[in-house]
């Protein structure tokens, strides 16, 4: 039986985002994310035996607390519950293929400067990383991806992998089309076209 992905239900907590010696630096980001793009070559050559078609289970789990701090569920599903996970891994085998050596190298990155698993890191910590990731020059092109990624598993068409049971479209009170395949049009040659 596939394993789950954990719900991750993370949140911000207003005011300070750590100590000063909690802070990331921008070194020790590049570094991490180095050897992780080693280390993924040789990842990224074995064969896939969970439920994701690209990303390890750690890597999933990683993902997962990240996209929960995009978009943290409450009397709604989360990120994750919504199946935002799948629907980026989906896409990292099609789509988003050009985007998979820096998902394999920033989500190894930022489970080194959690110090081995961003996802079971104290919050306080995982704030210093994340406030890191939004100013650094360096790491923040990773970041929006990740932003724009969930967003897109969030909101998108369910048959693309993400949005699972019409979460967001409930959420925002859109009516549940069926999950259908591509319509199919007759191609009659010259229609639609007025004579002149």
């Amino acid at each position: 039986m596939p394993q789950r992905v954990p719900n991750h239900e993370v949140r911000i907590p207003d005011g300070s985002c750590g100590e000063p010696s909690d802070s990331v630096d921008r070194r020790r980001f590049l570094h991490a994310a180095a050897i992780a793009a080693v280390a993924g070559t040789a990842a990224g050559c074995r064969a896939t035996n969970g439920p994701y078609r690209f990303l390890t289970l750690p890597e999933a789990n990683t993902l997962a607390t990240l996209c929960n701090r995009v978009i943290p569920g409450d009397q709604d599903p989360g990120a994750a519950q919504a199946g935002v996970v799948h629907y980026i891994d989906r896409q990292l085998t099609g789509k988003f293929r050009e985007h998979r050596k820096i998902y394999r190298a920033s989500l190894a990155a930022v489970d080194h400067l959690a110090g081995g698993n961003f996802a079971e890191a104290p919050v306080e910590r995982q704030n210093a990383i994340l406030h890191q990731m939004e100013r650094d020059p360096a790491i923040r092109p990773f970041f929006d991806l990740v932003i724009a990624h969930s967003m897109q598993g969030f909101y998108g068409n369910p048959r693309h992998g993400g949005n699972r049971d019409f979460a967001s479209w409930r959420m925002l009170h859109i009516p549940a089309a069926p999950v259908r395949g591509r319509d199919h049009y007759e191609f009659v040659p010259g229609a639609g076209r007025e004579k002149s």
